[in-house]
């Protein structure tokens, strides 16, 4: 029997769909779990996290080859948060869960072996990319929950483990929507530093308000210790606040950088990127063999120092 589910895959900060489709086969020998479509070194580990999740979660494996596709076939899938949808498929392949919600819902989360949910990168753009495709739901990890609940007129589920996947899979009660709830105070950003911390320099204070206020580069020089660093550490503090788009804009880029930060909600500070002098080409400019954000894009809305 063949089963999907609805996935997506990172590529920078966009979130790009994918579809896993598995093939239970009976066999006259030994096992066998093949996997096709691209997938790198921590997709094809999940072949084993998957196994050990599924049965520690009490559910059966089937003794079946298991043929997995990861669909579009030319596009790489990266990361371990393709476990869940592929855990799922095998499920509903077997006749474990319901298939019905499958291909309304968009699913992604990495599984430890006991079966619990991991916090995955780029909830944002994947709810965006729900929402574009016309999906209903998306589901992940509870602590991926509230970074993808900003994503307007779509439901989003945070779950704890396979099993309470399973559960919700097959319409248990008692789950609810994540309902990203604003109040106004969200929207005023909080820093650490403060721009009345400066004494004196009042050239130099000047001449960042004026680039503050125009969203001009700006050009500091002087020995070491004159403060520079200092003066603009602080320049943040002093710029307009986000808006709605923007902070959802700042959000993906710093959702997308693997091992960034964990995100929860939106943020509303500007960011301040300070890269030093001999960090790498793609550390600063983004990519890499596994595309990720650079300071440049780090600091989107934000201060490149």
């Amino acid at each position: 029997m063949i089963a999907q589910a609805h996935t997506a895959t990172l590529l920078g900060i966009d979130a790009l769909p994918v579809v896993v489709e598995v093939d239970l086969r009976p066999i006259g020998g030994q096992f066998e779990f093949v996997m096709v479509g691209l997938a790198d070194k921590a997709v094809e580990e999940s072949k084993v996290r998957v196994k050990s999740a599924i049965l520690n979660s009490s559910f059966q494996f089937p003794a079946k080859k298991i043929i997995c596709n990861l669909a579009p076939g030319d596009v790489r899938k990266e990361g371990p948060f393709l476990d869940l949808p592929i855990a799922a498929a095998i499920l509903a392949g077997s006749g474990q869960m319901s298939g019905e919600w499958l291909e309304d819902t968009v699913v992604m989360g990495e599984l430890g072996l006991d079966g619990a949910l991991r916090p995955v990168d780029g909830a944002v753009s994947a709810a965006l990319m729900a929402l574009e495709t016309g999906k209903k739901r998306i589901v992940l990890p509870a602590q991926s929950a509230a970074e993808a609940a900003v994503s307007p007129d779509i439901d989003v589920f945070g779950l704890e483990s396979l099993r309470d996947f399973v559960d919700f899979m097959n319409g248990a009660p008692g789950f609810r929507a994540v309902v990203y709830e604003e109040a106004t105070t969200v929207r005023l950003p909080t820093y650490d530093v403060d721009y009345a911390d400066v004494k004196g320099q009042r050239q130099a204070i000047r001449a960042l308000e004026i680039a503050a206020a125009g969203g001009h580069n700006v050009l500091m020089t002087g020995p070491p210790g004159s403060g520079k660093t200092m003066l603009a550490r602080r320049l943040p503090t002093i710029l307009p606040p986000l808006t709605l788009e923007e902070s959802i804009a700042v959000t993906r880029v710093w959702s997308a950088g693997k091992g960034k930060r964990h995100i929860s909600g939106l943020l509303w500070e500007r960011p301040f990127r300070s890269p030093h002098h001999t960090s790498s080409y793609a550390s600063v400019v983004g990519g890499g063999q596994k595309p990720a954000p650079g300071e440049i894009s780090m600091a989107h809305f934000g201060c490149l120092f």
